[in-house]
């Protein structure tokens, strides 16, 4: 049975972790596993890697094959190299007090390139914080001096109206003198005298 550490798919879409798994390698990727000894959160900066060395390394001495990511992973947390300085002391390269040496050596450098990335990333994030504050405070800054003009401009037309309206309350309003209405003249239709065309007989005295 080939026996891989490989990862298995955890959490929902866009915000996946993974379990570091010891399974068989015919079994599917999120099926079945032997044993788990770690988990892999890729989602924080720098990425959360939790791995039980030992059984990593148990595993690895085994004969346990690695995925490419799995093995970027037991590579960074100094799995492979503990694999590799235990097969130099059986080899009689150097004894195991050497290969201790050399390994906490290794893990102090990588601590320190570890704590370094840490304080790089700390310092950006407040460097873009302060950056985010500032254009925050100019935008703020903006808007109150553009509402102080909107209200001066309101307050001078205000006072622009009330002096208007204080000088016609000023004005003399001149008297309107009653007219008092004429009544029309009738045009009086002169009466023609009457003439006779008759003579008028003369009268004679009686005797």
């Amino acid at each position: 049975m080939a026996v891989k550490i490989r990862l298995a798919r955890k959490g929902r879409k866009k915000l996946a972790y993974y379990h570091i798994v010891v399974a068989d390698s015919r079994s599917p990727r999120d099926g079945r596993y032997i044993e788990k000894i770690g988990m892999y959160n890729p989602i924080t900066d720098p990425a959360t890697i939790e791995l039980d060395f030992n059984k990593a390394l148990d595993w690895l001495q085994n004969g346990a094959q690695l995925t490419d990511t799995c093995k970027a992973i037991l590579s960074y947390k100094g799995v492979l190299l503990k694999k590799h300085l235990l097969e130099g002391v059986k080899k009689g390269a150097f004894d195991e007090t050497e290969a201790e040496r050399r390994f906490n050596e290794w893990i102090k450098q990588n601590e320190e390139k570890i704590d370094s990335k840490k304080s790089n990333l700390e310092k950006i994030q407040d460097d873009e914080k302060k950056s985010r504050i500032e254009a925050e405070k100019r935008i703020n800054d903006a808007r109150v001096e553009e509402l102080a003009k909107k209200n001066t401009a309101l307050a001078a037309k205000a006072a622009a109206s009330e002096k208007a309206e204080a000088q016609t309350e000023q004005e003399p309003v001149a008297e309107e003198i009653p007219v008092t209405p004429v009544a029309e003249e009738t045009p009086v239709t002169p009466v023609a005298e009457e003439t006779s065309s008759e003579p008028v007989a003369e009268e004679k005295p009686q005797e």
